[in-house]
């Protein structure tokens, strides 16, 4: 095995691994079987089988690194939903009027095993990721459909019965499939269950849906007209993948700029190199760990990896970029002229407030009124937080200005408690125990 294959396989954690290989033995099984027996209506498997391959061909990556391929998903379960191949024919079913598909559910998962893996053949050669996880994630969706609905095709249901246990296996199996993706997420992102399963939800369940109606789609038209009806039927989830894949490209694009503007700063010589990145990363990470859904780590991002902008305006920079050791004013001039500029782009206000309150201390907030005690404030008055991210920014941008790229520990450790005690003002303490599991996490590794 080389380098590069092993540092492949090392980036899988232990869930991923336990799919795979799940995935793995099961489409052994069904493949021996299938060898066994044969194809049952081979035709139809091999319109299925290519279908699904050309899904597998034009599949897409959606934000947060998540690999989809609706059309093969809906091929795949049409080809698990599907009741029969027509009205015409010498075995037509006398109570549903149509040539029943007997295939079985191990038929279903070897069809699909090789039309993925056929359609994942280009995206090999030219040195792409083969998304094995994902695929096998796919795989089981796939599965869960067909050993729960195949046994019911020969099981002398009524169609209205039959439609409904369509529609019922296939909510199923995309709740099945967000659970699965949940638990490998939480693990590979070291978050809480139930954030990634919210997450998974928000960024999923749309397509989901459209790639699930398209499939019960493609079941009942190839049931009712034959193979002819897939040329039709598809289209839907095509037009829907283009959606997705446009939306996918403009946040992709936000991102690629947004880190090409953070490092404006390095070339300058006013931040150290990778601080702004370092910052970045260990904002989403403290994020993850205090339960912000994956909107909110995007914002959180984009405000980490340009919360120093606003040292452009400098005339002088700061010794090493380390905004921690400016006095209060200047930090939240830098802070207030860097929210100006991001604000000039029309789309990130939410952003630039955030970078405007990051520099504000925990306990004295942004909303005193000047000149206003404790004791005579006004519930106005009083102090206001800053917003979650505005404090995480501030406590990964304090420790990163003191650490720097050092792997000592015993430096990092002096760093964290120096920031506990200033916790009583300056820093939220939720935020710097946050920081300090995110830290063991990172040496540990």
């Amino acid at each position: 095995m080389t380098t590069q294959e092993r540092a492949a396989w090392q980036t899988l954690d232990s869930g991923q691994l336990l799919l795979i290989a799940s995935a793995g033995l099961f489409v052994i099984v069904a493949l021996t079987q299938v060898a066994a027996v044969g194809l049952v209506q081979p035709d139809v498997a091999v319109i299925f089988g290519v279908l699904i391959a050309l899904g597998e061909l034009f599949r897409m990556v959606m934000p947060g690194n998540r690999e989809v391929a609706p059309i093969a998903s809906a091929g795949a379960i049409g080809y698990a939903l599907l009741v029969g191949v027509g009205p015409t024919g010498a075995e037509v079913d006398p109570k549903l009027g149509v040539v029943l598909a007997t295939h079985s559910p191990l038929q279903v998962v070897a069809v699909t095993a090789v039309g993925m893996l056929i359609g994942s053949l280009p995206h090999i050669a030219v040195g792409r990721s083969s998304g094995l996880d994902a695929m096998a994630r796919r795989l089981f969706t796939v599965a869960v459909v067909a050993l729960c609905f195949r046994p019911l095709v020969t099981a002398g249901l009524d169609r209205q019965l039959l439609l409904a246990m369509m529609g019922v296996i296939a909510v199923f199996a995309c709740f099945a499939d967000v659970m699965v993706a949940s638990m490998i997420r939480a693990e590979a992102v070291r978050t809480r269950f139930g954030i990634a399963v919210r997450d998974e939800i928000r960024a999923k369940m749309a397509l989901c849906a459209a790639t699930t109606a398209t499939a019960m789609l493609v079941a009942v038209s190839t049931t009712v007209m034959g193979p002819a009806a897939l040329l039709i039927f598809t289209a839907p989830i095509l037009v829907t993948q283009f959606a997705f894949r446009r939306y996918a490209g403009v946040r992709a694009t936000y991102l690629q700029t947004v880190r090409a503007l953070s490092r404006v700063t390095e070339v300058g010589g006013y931040v150290e190199t990778g601080h702004s990145r370092r910052v970045s990363r260990l904002a989403v990470a403290m994020g993850r760990e205090l339960g912000m859904c994956e909107e909110e780590q995007l914002e959180l991002e984009y405000a980490a990896l340009m919360h120093d902008i606003g040292q452009l305006s400098l005339a002088d920079p700061i010794p090493g970029g380390a905004t921690v050791l400016a006095s209060p004013t200047e930090q939240r001039r830098i802070a207030e002229l860097g929210s100006e500029v991001i604000r000039q782009t029309g789309v990130l206000d939410r952003v630039a407030h955030i970078v405007h309150l990051s520099s504000h201390p925990y306990r004295t907030g942004h909303g005193e009124a000047q000149g206003a005690t404790a004791a005579t404030a006004t519930p106005v008055d009083r102090p206001v937080p800053p917003p979650l991210a505005s404090r995480i920014i501030k406590v990964a941008n304090a420790y990163d200005d003191l650490v720097g790229d050092s792997g000592d520990r015993d430096r990092g450790a002096a760093v964290l408690e120096r920031l506990r005690l200033d916790s009583a003002s300056e820093y939220d303490p939720t935020v710097v125990e946050a920081l300090s599991r995110v830290v063991d996490r990172y040496v540990r590794r």
